[in-house]
């Protein structure tokens, strides 16, 4: 256990984790008050929207009506109010549920989340990441790793939000992983080339060829249809993003197959200066470890729409379970008129007093969690958890011990859409 002389600084809540879930956690526990740290291993917030270029959040809206908001909510409004997005007509039902998905300039949006969380007044400690976690007298004491080697801080309560589980881990919280896992992608941009001189004949042999001969792995939807969307569609299968040295593999693999899809590309008529114009600084993980949770959402609850006693947000995406050994997306529609729950309890590790967890590793089977992974609901657990750490730092009691009641309460007070009939199907 570190001295007190070792002890660098002291907050009532530490989130781990500057993405959907970890901004929207550390603004709202600082809005109620708290002193609230974000650790963010990057030098930038905004997670897989930023670093992986998945600048496409949602959704936030379903059968017409909007039914996730607060901080996440909020963040959208100011990224368009900034000239940073453009904002669909919500009441028209899409006829497929990702036009709804709102595309945000990725700069702007970043900006608004450091903005916002400056504005709240959340102590930003990027570049840092958790080292080690030790329960003590008074408190829990964290070590963070950054550039000036590694420091100790105190903290009353703690949000994990890497999307990994990692501080879960650290902490010995049981974790769940599925055998096999689903692919990643590494998000791009191309372009220098003319499409009206390609021959899509030669295109395919050249693309046949190189497949034979092991130049180049599979693509995802065919190359003509790449060329023509100006982005390499990938599933890079075999991946694990839960460690360094498997996370290592997994990005040197993603930029390997862009490159060696851009290479053979070139090689014919029309191609010849085909270029990556972007390409994220990391690759997309879907799946990796999720937490052991007080409760799970299984698919079967989250398909029908079950209003959980403990609700606490609203989740709306399909089961969109990416299959590891290929190209197959295994897609569930919700019918219409449902709209998907999800628990306090499932933000809660199992025996857990002081850490609550936001985002894509929450508690769920990995069909479920296929469907609330995506960057909206993350935003609302987000919400949840940091304001659930808020009131059990007030209360001086542990996080299974806060009231169901006021946290929905608080939540609509700062703004969140709450289920309103939890109890009943």
């Amino acid at each position: 256990m570190p001295s007190g002389d070792a002890i660098h600084g002291e907050y009532d809540i530490m989130v781990f984790g500057g993405g959907s879930a970890g901004c929207t956690a550390a603004i709202q526990a600082a809005r109620a008050g708290k002193r609230t740290a974000l650790v963010e291993k990057n030098g930038i917030l905004g997670g897989t929207t930023i670093v992986a270029s998945v600048n496409f959040p949602g959704l936030f809206h379903a059968w017409g009506k909007q039914v996730i908001r607060g901080i996440g909510w909020e963040i959208i409004e100011r990224t368009a109010e900034l000239g940073g997005a453009e904002l669909p007509d919500f009441s028209v039902v899409p006829q497929r549920h990702w036009m709804h998905q709102i595309t945000v300039n990725r700069f702007i949006y970043s900006a608004v989340l450091d903005r916002l969380c400056l504005e709240a007044g959340v102590s930003l400690r990027l570049h840092e990441m958790p080292a080690a976690v030790l329960k003590g007298e008074g408190g829990t004491y964290v070590a963070l790793v950054g550039k000036s080697g590694l420091k100790w801080y105190k903290t009353n309560k703690l949000i994990d939000a890497t999307g990994d589980a990692d501080v879960t881990g650290l902490m010995g919280y049981a974790r769940k992983k599925g055998e096999q896992l689903q692919p990643g992608t590494l998000i791009n941009d191309i372009g220098g080339y003319d499409i009206s001189a390609i021959d899509t004949d030669m295109l395919n042999r050249e693309y046949e060829e190189a497949l034979r001969s092991g130049e180049i792995s599979r693509n995802r939807h065919g190359l003509y249809n790449d060329l023509k969307s100006g982005r390499i569609n990938m599933h890079i299968q075999d991946i694990d993003g839960s460690e360094s040295e498997t996370r290592t593999l997994a990005e040197v693999k993603a930029r390997r197959h862009l490159l060696d899809t851009v290479t053979m590309l070139r090689r014919v008529p029309g191609c010849e200066k085909i270029e990556v114009r972007h390409f994220a600084s990391e690759c997309g993980i879907r799946e990796t470890w999720r937490i052991d949770g007080e409760a799970e959402v299984d698919e079967q609850s989250y398909v029908s729409g079950y209003v959980w006693p403990d609700a606490v947000c609203y989740s709306f995406y399909p089961i969109d379970l990416h299959h590891h050994s290929g190209f197959h997306i295994e897609q569930k529609m919700i019918a219409p008129g449902i709209v998907p729950t999800l628990p306090y309890r499932a933000l809660i590790p199992k025996g857990s007093d002081d850490l609550l967890v936001a985002g894509r590793c929450v508690s769920g089977d990995r069909m479920a969690n296929s469907a609330f992974r995506v960057q909206a609901s993350c935003m609302a657990t987000g919400q949840a958890a940091g304001m659930a750490a808020a009131i059990a730092v007030d209360r001086n009691c542990s996080v299974r011990a806060v009231p169901i009641t006021q946290l929905r309460e608080e939540l609509e007070r700062f703004g969140a859409i709450v289920p309103k009939d939890a109890g009943n199907r």
